[in-house]
């Protein structure tokens, strides 16, 4: 057995189960050896597409994502995912095939350690045949335990070497998770106790720590919200704010920056989920927990840092409540709660609808989209000025957000949706894509119809680059480096082997309640020609950042 063989073979007792990519000589026979151990091999026509892929497959719930791309350019091509990914934190595992030591003039030979460092991915390698199962095993942990977007150098010369070494990579134990120590869960108790009304703030740390974050809230009288990412987190609460920051709603904003206590958890505090921090009152304690140190205070000033575990520091300080005997309504009261029911929702805001014959309100569209659309959803959204819409106007369940937005690139939302559909079947899947994103990752349409995946694909169509549209028009700047002629996405779409439709009018959404009728064995390209007058809600702020 050579050590490609090996390595695809022991990936596979390890329990990976799906590995996204695109095949070349490089990555031939441990992508193959994969396969053999019983994997499902999810090809790519972009090595972009199959990165973005496997990471929405592990923020799906799919497990660590595995990546195979082929040496050099194989490993260029993905980059942009794998620093979406790695911003991210994302799990993931990329089977990265590299030129042999001694090829120094190959054309292929690229420093990929470097370029994975440069992204903010860890570097390794299989170093030498006799090492290759502990250098895969540092790797795999790295991945598992440290949740990193890991770059594993495949060397072709050790690849094709003989296996000398064992054939088994143990999984590694989980370690226990940290809890702050008794004093500053102490302090924190204090803190807590002594607020009026508190507001907890979930982020992507925090994503599975729902149910001690809920516990804690009700015992403290806290209000519920999170970051865009892990949107739908409390959902049903009767006190969830929803998404903190350029996404709030009014009741959110005002409710946040009322806040006499604001407490981060496992969430970095950054610009946009603090809206550049015009969301933190004057005078709000600010208390931030994470597992990494590094994440405290690096956005904004805080009062009280703690590194630990969400779920663990937050079953130990509601313990310590309990113990002292401390419960408070805070905010809370039954109005409040009827006002949050009325109100906290983006599509409960009065609008004026711009729709005209020719066009459609995103904002129309997307409740339109809403009423029909079943309550098991997954919605993947890509970068751009339609954004919001899809993120804050279409309901999610837990974990039902699908948002690769850290590096804020365009053209990534389409394969998002291909990984998280791989990761969860059972819900219907929303890609909600712009004219620019969608035509940039177009060729993925042909791996979802490939898969017969029944994606529902609604492109937000105003024939432009509208956030630079927005952010430039105003000034007199000249346009025409970000407006495109009008293109016929539907027919593309057709052309890929997608059902499609145009949509100018909410009428024209009838076709889609045949499709969810079933048997949705093809992907339905909903094309909007979505009213260009008015910039998002969100855009002025996002853009304050550049």
């Amino acid at each position: 057995m050579i050590v490609a063989e090996a390595v695809g073979q022991a990936l596979a007792r390890l329990g990976v189960r799906t590995v996204f990519g695109v095949v070349g000589s490089g990555n031939f026979h441990v992508t193959n050896a994969l396969v053999a151990g019983g994997a499902r091999f999810v090809a790519a026509r972009h090595e972009a597409g199959a990165a973005t892929m496997a990471d929405a497959f592990a923020r799906s719930g799919g497990g660590v994502g595995v990546l195979s791309v082929h040496q050099g350019p194989g490993l260029t091509n993905a980059l942009t995912g794998i620093t979406e990914a790695a911003k991210s934190r994302t799990p993931l595992l990329v089977l990265a095939a590299e030129t042999a030591g001694a090829a120094v003039r190959s054309n292929f030979r690229v420093d990929q350690a470097a370029l994975a460092t440069a992204v903010g991915a860890v570097p390794e390698r299989l170093h030498s045949p006799a090492s290759a199962m502990a250098d895969l095993a540092r790797a795999w942990r790295t991945a598992v335990i440290e949740r990193r977007t890991v770059v594993l150098g495949l060397p072709l010369d050790v690849q094709a070497a003989e296996h000398t070494g064992p054939s088994e990579v143990a999984p590694p134990p989980e370690p226990p998770a940290p809890v702050p120590p008794p004093e500053a869960l102490a302090r924190l108790a204090d803190v807590l106790a002594g607020a009026r009304r508190p507001v907890f703030l979930a982020g992507r740390g925090a994503r599975a720590a729902g149910v001690p974050l809920r516990a804690l809230a009700e015992r403290t009288g806290a209000l519920l919200a999170t970051s865009a990412v892990a949107r739908g987190l409390f959902r049903g609460e009767a006190f969830d704010l929803d998404v903190s920051g350029g996404f709030a709603s009014p009741v959110t904003a005002e409710l946040v920056r009322g806040a006499d206590l604001l407490v981060g958890w496992g969430c970095s505090l950054n610009m946009w989920t603090l809206r550049h921090g015009s969301l933190v009152g004057e005078g709000t304690t600010v208390v931030q927990i994470d597992l990494d140190t590094g994440a405290l205070g690096a956005n904004r000033r805080i009062d009280l840092g703690l590194v630990g575990d969400v779920a663990g520091t937050a079953l130990a300080v509601e313990a310590e409540l309990a113990r002292r005997g401390h419960s408070s309504p805070g905010a809370r009261s039954p109005e409040l709660a009827a006002r949050l029911a009325r109100e906290v929702r983006w599509r409960d805001v009065p609008f004026e609808d711009d729709s005209d014959d020719a066009t459609i309100d995103p904002r129309t569209l997307s409740i339109a989209l809403d009423d029909l659309l079943p309550a098991p959803r997954t919605v993947a959204v890509d970068s751009g000025n339609f954004m919001g819409y899809p993120a804050m106007y279409l309901e999610v369940p837990e974990g039902g957000l699908v948002f690769t937005q850290a590096y804020q690139s365009i053209g990534l939302g389409l394969a998002t949706a291909i990984g998280a559909a791989v990761a969860r079947p059972d819900r219907l899947t929303v890609a909600a894509l712009g004219d620019g994103g969608a035509l940039m990752g177009i060729a993925e349409l042909e791996t979802a119809v490939r898969l017969r995946l029944g994606l529902l694909i609604v492109v937000y169509d105003d024939e432009a680059y509208g956030a630079e549209v927005h952010h430039f028009g105003p000034d007199g700047h000249p346009l025409d480096t970000v407006r495109f002629p009008p293109a016929d996405i539907a027919e593309i779409g057709r052309g890929f082997g997608c059902s499609a439709i145009t949509v100018r009018r909410r009428e024209d959404l009838a076709p889609v309640s045949d499709w969810l009728t079933g048997p949705r064995d093809r992907p339905l390209v909903v094309h909007a020609k979505v009213t260009t007058g008015r910039p998002s809600w969100w855009l002025e702020e996002a853009f304050r950042g550049h």
